[in-house]
């Protein structure tokens, strides 16, 4: 990208994407990051069968076991980092040092797995980081409305929702864009600056 020079420091944000296994944070991330995206993707092995619940996922080989990482510049004075989160229980325990400075978290939900984004929702709610639900729309499932979700997630009319594609790069940007106004707008209600 092209941009007029300034001698401004570039500013860095970080933004959290997080959900269970196999929701598709892994491709959000890749799907929108201007840089080849950092992923630690290892290959789903007999150990984790009785660990890792797969119901909904049998097909899938990999998984990230530290984090995904991507970057977009908005301009040069801003950039923002892209942090996707693992989905297993087991690799919770990483969840506070990602989301450490974030302004904010994308909980990507998968409607055939809806339960799979409780813990998610729980951490960002405990830690009051503001969050947004991208409901990621697969081929082959139903796509309920995003009133329908809000009352099966029991998530407060604040939090915004929005139907995407995780692979889909403009898809992908507008529930960032949704993050950010989100993260914005709540940050002017606590009287802080993001």
């Amino acid at each position: 990208m092209a941009y007029e020079n300034s001698d401004r420091p570039a500013s860095a944000t970080k933004i959290v994407i997080a959900g269970g296994f196999g929701v598709g944070k892994t491709t959000m991330v890749g799907s929108v990051s201007e840089i080849p995206p950092l992923r630690t993707e290892e290959l789903i092995t007999e150990a984790s069968s009785g660990v890792d619940d797969l119901t909904g996922v049998e097909q899938k080989h990999t998984t990230t076991v530290a984090l995904d990482f991507g970057r977009i510049t908005i301009n040069p004075q801003l950039i923002l980092y892209l942090f996707g989160t693992p989905g297993q229980n087991r690799f919770w325990f990483m969840w506070d040092e990602l989301a450490r400075g974030a302004i904010g978290a994308v909980v990507l939900a998968d409607t055939r797995r809806l339960d799979s984004c409780f813990g998610a929702v729980d951490f960002f709610e405990k830690r009051g980081l503001p969050f947004v639900i991208g409901v990621n729309c697969f081929d082959s499932a139903y796509r309920y409305g995003t009133e329908e979700v809000r009352g099966a997630l029991d998530l407060d009319g604040h939090v915004p929702i929005l139907l995407c594609d995780a692979r889909e790069r403009e898809s992908t940007k507008q529930v960032l864009i949704m993050l950010l106004q989100h993260a914005m707008a709540e940050a002017r209600l606590a009287g802080t600056a993001i």
